[in-house]
């Protein structure tokens, strides 16, 4: 029966543990953090750093749809709210963190003369 072959022996021997630097589990856990930060986090902050700067850049004349799906016009903006028109003598105020997405106004008429 040979004894070395146990890990704890072969340790205790002063003989290498197989996997070298990457058998470390500290090393797999911060290169895996790593990993997960370029892969969500990185990207996900810079969705909302660019969803927060069209927010601040929204004004009036501009088509935006809103996050329950309605499409509309802005008519007047606030600091924490604007005024969107969603049909003729129909105007809802809603917060500007609803706004989902916007296209400027001369977007929309070059999609409407295509």
């Amino acid at each position: 029966m040979m004894l070395t072959s146990s890990p704890l022996l072969a340790q205790a021997a002063g003989q290498p543990s197989p996997g070298g630097l990457l058998g470390n589990p500290m090393i797999m856990m911060v290169l895996m953090f790593i990993m997960m930060y370029f892969l969500l986090i990185r990207p996900q902050r810079q969705r909302q750093k660019e969803h927060e700067k069209l927010i601040s850049n929204v004004k009036v004349g501009d088509h935006v749809v809103m996050n329950g799906g309605e499409h509309g016009i802005i008519t007047s903006t606030k600091e924490k709210t604007v005024m969107v028109k969603l049909a003729d003598n129909v105007k809802v105020e809603y917060e500007r963190s609803a706004i989902a997405s916007v296209s400027k106004k001369s977007d929309v008429v070059e999609a409407t003369a295509a």
